[in-house]
C-alpha cells in the first residue's frame, strides 16, 4: 500500500495516509483513459447542425414551372428539387445525440488509472483540512500560495464545501469538484490534485 504524506496549510508534512494499492497503484491504462475522455467530450457536443430534407420543411409552391414537353427545357415537377438552387438538400445533417457511454468498470479503470499516474508524477497532495474562515478569492490565493500550488489546481472534496467552492470560484484555473463527480477529464485538466484524507478515504470506498 502506497504511503501518502499528510501536510498542512503551509506545506508542512505533519504525517502520513496509507493509500489502497488497487486504486493508486495500478497500471495506467492509456486507451482506456482516452476512450473516457472523448466519451466526455462527445456528451458536450450540441449535434444541432441541419438542413432542409423534407418537402414540408421548405417554402415554395408545388406547381409545376413549366409544360412536360415542347420548351426544350428538361422536364421539372417543383422548384424544390434538390438540384434547384434554394432547394433540398440531399443527405445532410440532422440533429442528432454524439454521446456514448462507458461500463462502469472501464469507467473506474480510467479514472484508477489517472490517479495512479498523478501520484507516480507527484502531482498528488493529501492536506489535512481545506476549511475557509471567509468566502473570498484573496483567501483562496493566500491558501494556493501557501501550499506552493499551481494556479491550475483541483481541489476534491467529500462533501460541500462552501467557503472554498465560493473562494475559487472567481479564479479561471482552480476548480473544487466533490468525489461524486470525480472524472477523467477533470483530474487530467490539472497540474495539482489536492485533498483530504476524508476525500481520499471516499475516493477509495468509490472505486475500490
Amino acid at each position: 500500500m502506497p504511503a501518502l504524506d499528510i501536510v498542512d496549510n503551509k506545506n508542512k508534512k505533519i504525517g502520513t495516509v496509507e493509500a489502497l494499492a488497487s486504486v493508486f497503484e495500478g497500471k495506467v491504462n492509456e486507451e482506456l483513459v482516452q476512450r473516457y475522455v472523448t466519451m466526455q467530450l462527445a456528451a458536450r457536443r450540441g449535434g444541432n447542425a441541419a438542413t432542409v430534407q423534407n418537402k414540408g420543411d421548405l417554402h415554395g409552391s408545388n406547381a409545376k414551372p413549366w409544360r412536360q414537353k415542347g420548351t426544350g427545357r428538361a422536364r421539372a415537377g417543383n422548384t424544390r428539387s434538390p438540384i434547384w438552387r434554394g432547394g433540398l438538400t440531399v443527405f445532410g445533417p440532422t440533429p442528432r445525440s454524439y454521446a456514448f457511454n462507458l461500463s462502469k468498470k472501464s469507467k473506474k479503470l480510467a479514472i484508477r488509472s489517472v490517479l495512479a499516474d498523478r501520484v507516480n508524477e507527484k502531482m498528488f497532495t493529501v492536506v489535512d483540512a481545506l476549511n475557509l474562515e471567509n468566502p473570498k478569492t484573496k483567501d483562496a490565493v493566500a491558501l494556493l500560495a501557501s501550499m506552493s500550488l499551481p494556479a491550475k489546481t483541483l481541489f476534491l472534496v467529500a462533501e460541500k464545501n462552501n467557503n472554498l467552492q465560493l473562494a475559487v470560484r472567481n479564479l479561471p484555473q482552480a476548480d473544487v469538484l466533490l468525489v461524486d463527480g470525480l472524472n477523467v477529464f477533470d483530474l487530467l485538466s490539472h497540474d495539482r490534485i489536492v485533498c483530504t484524507p476524508e476525500a481520499l478515504k471516499k475516493i477509495e470506498e468509490r472505486l475500490n
